[in-house]
């Protein structure tokens, strides 16, 4: 069940309800796309870098160890040693990544798998039952993730057939739930709206699968190809479609700023690869803007990625010895970088609740792009 607190103008201050713990949103969620956050990050440092809720993907999971697998060793939380809320993504943006190794038909997807090449078919029922051999907390509708840039012919036809996937998706959780062998029987299902950068075909979207009250609303099929401009003016055009009292999500998004922008336009939920994707990289986030810690201006600072942080990165190393691991290309460079970008933006999620709760999010906002974008300095 999803509680609205309050808002600040659209901004939202919420608590989802689960069976897995209450999720306080706004919220981003740590992507563990295979079980596990990239960068040698286990799940014990997840509960001390203030993760609410990781991400993990049905696709690759289905692909490697195989959903049967996880259900016999008791779902996705025992697996995983994690005993907070998961959500698993249901493979439908595979079938816009892995476009050169599917065929879309109404009955789903056919693919081949981009590790051995093997057939692979997922359709929407196919989706909510490895979803529910996950167990996961929410699972995610199967659509089709368009290519930004396909033509309106293209979008309107994908989105019916995401419309008529999401009612089996439905009508397949409902069952599944019911199950005597079903590991989570309280596992919640969010739908997602499509149309590209159509307006019009995202309201009409948005109006149609409002009336099925899931537990939660999804914006897919952004970040993708268009525009910051051209996201924030679909948000803007949709998110007053979408039920207030049901969380909002806007899938695969983002930046710092993509998020503050967002989350001022009623978006409560997020999930990026970034935090984790750029640390890897040596590139982390902090309140002065991005650092590229490979940069030879830090091989004698001895201060930490930011002063005043308190993530477990912060707490220890310096700037100089982050750069010698990364230089020497040691995995411990890695897992700092990450563990202080995730614990940056988890960080932040806090603060903008904080904000929404106090009434000042618009202030908060204009602070923190300034900080993150290195413009007060």
């Amino acid at each position: 069940m999803y509680e609205l607190i309050k808002k600040d103008g659209l901004a939202k201050r919420g608590r989802l309800h689960t069976v897995h713990g209450v999720i306080e949103t706004p919220v981003f969620m740590n992507v563990g796309t295979a079980a596990a956050i990239k960068g040698a990050v286990a799940t014990t440092d997840l509960q001390e870098i203030k993760t609410q809720v990781e991400l993990s993907n049905t696709y690759h999971l289905h692909v490697r160890p195989g959903d049967e697998v996880v259900k016999k060793l008791g779902g996705l939380h025992k697996f995983m040693n994690w005993d907070k809320p998961i959500l698993t993504d249901s493979g439908g943006f595979q079938v816009f990544s892995l476009a050169g190794l599917r065929r879309i038909k109404e009955e789903g997807v056919y693919f081949n798998s981009h590790i051995d090449g093997h057939k692979i078919f997922m359709g929407p029922e196919e989706s909510m039952r490895i979803q529910s051999n996950l167990a996961s907390t929410i699972a995610m509708a199967f659509d089709e993730c368009p290519s930004s840039v396909a033509d309106r012919e293209y979008i309107e036809k994908s989105v019916a057939r995401t419309t008529r996937w999401l009612v089996r998706c439905k009508k397949e959780m409902e069952r599944l739930n019911s199950l005597p062998d079903t590991i989570n029987k309280h596992q919640m299902l969010f739908g997602i709206n499509q149309g590209g950068v159509y307006e019009d075909i995202r309201i009409k979207h948005a109006d149609e699968i409002s009336k099925l009250d899931l537990d939660g609303y999804a914006v897919g099929g952004l970040a993708v190809g268009e525009s910051h401009e051209e996201m924030y003016r679909i948000l803007d055009a949709v998110v007053p479609h979408l039920p207030d009292h049901k969380p909002t999500y806007l899938m695969g998004v983002g930046t710092p700023v993509n998020i503050l922008e967002a989350v001022d336009r009623g978006v409560d939920f997020f999930d990026c690869v970034y935090p984790s994707r750029n640390g890897r990289h040596g590139h982390v986030y902090t309140n002065h803007g991005k650092l590229n810690l490979f940069n030879a201006k830090f091989e004698l600072d001895d201060r930490p990625i930011e002063e005043g942080c308190q993530c477990p990165t912060c707490r220890n190393y310096s700037r100089a010895y982050i750069r010698h691991l990364l230089k020497a290309k040691e995995m411990l460079g890695m897992r700092l970088c990450v563990l202080h970008n995730l614990y940056f933006y988890n960080t932040m999620m806090e603060e903008i609740r904080d904000a929404i709760d106090h009434d000042c999010y618009k202030e908060y906002k204009e602070r923190k792009i300034a900080a993150v974008t290195g413009k007060n300095e």
